[in-house]
């Protein structure tokens, strides 16, 4: 066995050479024989052995069996010589849009829909609302639908939100919505979560509820911050959502008194009374303060109005649209009209709706079929199946109406009162087949407009069009990836009830894209446990298709959404089953993909050989499909993983070549993979071009937002100003990168910077640093199921060691040599 004395102390690829120097002497060999005998080139050999070069695994293996030695304890310190970074960005997780510029600060949340200007009355709630908050920090409104509870707790976060100014957040629990189950705690938890762009690293992924609600009142301990909870269920829907401690309050509505939240106060609403109702009613209708107005002429039908109304607010709202918009009336023939409905509700209803065009009055009814919180024009456009400008016309004029709410431009939404009359109507006079069209044709939208999102998104890979029938004849525009970013956070929640909507449906191609398309941006923002469960449905969807090819693909997806997840047993036998499908299957992008994937996934498993494969294959397949963005991508990764190998003058050349293929977006995974290869390829020969490289990938991630791309920058930076000989500078770099790891909990790319980190400290004569983080190295790594790691924390310990307890060094050394993979 080679010996493990000398330069323990020393430069890795210092260390490597002595040993191979070592090997040459065993040999017997002068410098060409030695290289004929072993297959190398003379020069290369003599490069390997005088510590210029770092050889090739493989060259080491050929020189270690020439004098019948076992390479495996070489394993570690060729590593460590080579430098392995952690993984390149895979898919570029994606955080919040980038951050302005240097002095302007990052405007607050506001999610809350927009104040009515016509307000009236509810003085004594709202005050007992505003004093309950200051004194508990949570008010709950109760009260029967229709009676105002969302408009005086929306009324009343308007008025708080100054002195609450970090976030103003607004969730539809859908506690009484027809059609529609309540919002899990599970889902609002992690929806109120990507609200104040915590990163999905940071939100827990597995275990329960509870784990998410400490994540939330965590987050919220430290911000002053305002949350309307409204349509709660019940207390047990709603109770995870609370905050804990800190400043932060929350306002919560529901048509139940909330009994099991005993230590909520509540604030109990009633219809409005006669003076507040008839306030309201000449407010809405336009003839607040006009003596000569139609209501003032006739108290005695304005009585009748209020009667019929009920007083609730809604119904008065409805009305009195009806009376501005209608200045030939009386209020006596208003009194008739509304004489015709059934009660307080159906009578306003159904008198507003009576008022529209038939265009409009199917619109209207087919809105309840709608799934999801909101909607926009382009929903409503693929609803009606009209075009763009005649729904937004028809909108605004249901808007005028109080038949559709806006709580923000652009953005519209039903009163669950409303929604619940369009729906019954729908059913009652649109044919069966007529609704499961108008379904269709929404959940058609959804997924050509997911694919529209995703395609502005800068992640290389599956770029293939929609398949499902009926493209919609205009989409939204995403000119770039921030538009498509806000767009897939407006439409998360509607996303995933169009998913649900299409499984009660059966539509079964829905089920099989629209997850395909929303995996860019729902993997990053929104967890892997979200991630999992609708590609596990998918992946049943495809199997009742019984195409091949969608098969394939789910089981792709389903497999990388296990590998994010950390389970990687699982996403290599689903990774084994895509490969035998799409052996038939001919399709090249898809093969491509999965090759790359099986590349990341053997990466992580600590391989570096078999990766290198993989990604090289991957190229050959994108260039043999003409995709090139693709081909760029595995081009940049093949680079990475020959870095790793010690080919750095190949890895330079290869990652010139990524390089040169132009993208839109300069902070795309390619790029910064290629950038952070070259300059730790060439940091010995050219520190100050190795640098250049360095300092653009970091201010690409910088510029970008993205903090975990940010971390492996200054990482790798670090590596490289350690092979520069600049150790405080490396230090620096490698401290920046942990803190930001450990404000994003991510122990899965953590365990990826440990050793390099501590390599620098033990270079820079910091050995109790170094062996605190190989100890931290050698907790986390069985937990991660990362044996390379494991092994590679046992070998540096022994380093360390070496000098000052031998007999520990060389414990660890066999500990090592026992997790190491068997030689490839």
């Amino acid at each position: 066995m080679v010996e493990h004395g000398g330069t323990a102390g020393g430069d890795p690829q210092e260390e490597l050479a002595a040993r191979l120097r070592l090997l040459q002497e065993l040999s017997k060999r002068g410098v060409r024989a030695l290289a004929r005998d072993a297959g190398l080139s003379s020069s290369s050999l003599s490069r390997y052995l005088s510590g210029r070069t770092v050889p090739p695994w493989p060259a080491v293996i050929a020189l270690c069996r020439l004098v019948q030695r076992d390479p495996r304890p070489l394993r570690p310190l060729w590593e460590r010589a080579s430098s392995p970074l952690p993984a390149p960005p895979r898919t570029s997780r994606q955080v919040p849009p980038p951050s302005p510029p240097a002095g302007v600060p990052r405007p607050p949340r506001n999610d809350l829909p927009r104040d009515v200007p016509d307000f009236t009355g509810r003085a004594a709630q709202l005050r007992a609302v505003l004093d309950g908050v200051a004194d508990s920090r949570v008010i709950a409104l109760d009260g029967m639908a229709g009676v105002g509870k969302t408009c005086l707790a929306v009324h009343a976060a308007h008025r708080l939100a100054a002195d609450y100014p970090d976030a103003q957040l607004y969730l539809d629990l859908h506690g009484f919505t027809a059609g529609r189950e309540p919002l899990d705690p599970d889902r609002a938890l992690r929806t109120l979560l990507a609200a104040l762009d915590v990163p999905s690293e940071k939100v827990p992924q597995e275990g329960g509820v509870e784990e998410l609600a400490a994540c939330w009142r965590a987050e919220l301990a430290h911000r002053r911050a305002v949350v309307v909870l409204d349509n709660a269920a019940d207390a047990d829907q709603v109770r995870p959502l609370l905050p804990g401690a800190g400043s932060s309050v929350a306002l919560i509505t529901s048509r139940n008194r909330l009994l099991g939240l005993d230590e909520v106060p509540p604030v109990s609403l009633d219809v409005l009374t006669e003076q507040e109702s008839a306030e309201l009613l000449a407010r809405a209708s336009g003839e607040a303060d006009d003596p000569e107005g139609r209501l003032a002429r006739d108290p005695e039908n304005t009585a009748e109005v209020l009667r019929l109304c009920g007083r609730l607010p809604l119904a008065l709202r409805l009305t009195a649209a009806r009376l501005r918009h209608r200045p030939g009336w009386t209020v006596g023939i208003l009194v008739e009209r509304m004489a015709e409905g059934a009660g307080e509700f159906d009578t306003a209803f159904a008198m507003s709706v009576r008022q529209l065009d038939r265009a409009k009055a199917r619109l209207f009814r087919l809105l309840g079929l709608l799934p999801g919180s909101s909607f926009d024009e382009y929903v409503a456009a693929a609803l009606a199946d009209v075009p763009l400008r005649d729904a937004r016309a028809m909108l605004e004029d249901l808007l005028d109406a109080h038949l559709v709410q806006q709580p923000a431009a652009g953005r519209y939404r039903l009163h669950d009162l409303v929604h619940q009359h369009a729906l019954r109507t729908t059913v009652e006079q649109d044919s069966e087949t007529d609704r499961d069209r108008a379904l269709t044709r929404v959940l058609d939208h959804y997924v050509h407009a997911a694919a529209a999102a995703d395609a502005a998104m800068p992640f290389p890979g599956l770029r293939r069009r929609p398949s499902v029938d009926g493209p919609p004849a205009e989409l939204p525009r995403f000119d770039h990836k921030i538009a498509a970013l806000i767009w897939f956070g407006t439409e998360y929640l509607n996303l995933l009830a169009a998913f649900e909507a299409a499984q009660r449906a059966g539509a079964d191609r829905h089920l099989c894209e629209l997850p395909r398309f929303m995996r860019s941006y729902f993997a990053r923002r929104c967890g892997t446990t979200m991630l999992n469960g609708l590609f596990e449905h998918s992946l049943a969807a495809a199997q009742r298709l019984g195409d091949p090819l969608q098969l394939a693909e789910a089981h792709s997806d389903l497999g990388f959404a296990r590998y994010n997840a950390g389970r990687t047993a699982e996403a290599a036998a689903a990774y084994e089953s895509a490969a035998s499908l799409l052996a038939r299957s001919g399709d090249l992008r898809v093969e491509a993909e999965l090759a790359m994937r099986r590349g990341y996934l053997r990466w992580d498993e600590g391989y570096v050989e078999e990766p290198l494969d993989l990604f090289r294959l991957a190229g050959k397949l994108y260039a043999d499909a003409d995709c090139p963005m693709g081909t760029a991508h595995a081009t940049a990764y093949e680079a990475w993983a020959l870095l790793q190998l010690g080919h750095r003058e190949e890895a330079a050349q290869l990652a010139r070549t990524a390089l040169e293929v132009p993208h839109a977006d300069s902070a795309w995974p390619p790029t910064l993979t290629a950038l952070i290869t070259l300059g730790v390829a060439v940091a010995h020969e050219d520190p100050d071009a190795a640098g250049e490289h360095l300092h653009r990938a970091l201010a690409l991630a910088r510029e970008d937002g993205h903090r975990h791309n940010e971390a492996w920058c200054l990482n790798c930076l670090g590596v490289a100003l350690r092979r520069m000989g600049r150790q405080e500078e490396a230090l620096a770099a490698h401290e920046q990168a942990f803190s930001l790891l450990d404000e994003l909990f991510e122990d899965h790319w953590k365990i990826h910077f440990l050793h390099p980190y501590a390599e620098t400290c033990r270079l820079a004569g910091l050995p109790d640093r170094a062996l605190r983080l190989h100890h931290e190295a050698l907790a986390l790594a069985p937990k991660l199921g990362n044996r390379h790691a494991e092994a590679l924390a046992h070998e540096g310990l022994a380093t360390v060691l070496d000098t000052t307890d031998p007999t520990a060094a060389a414990e660890h050394r066999e500990a090592a040599r026992a997790l190491l993979p068997e030689v490839r």
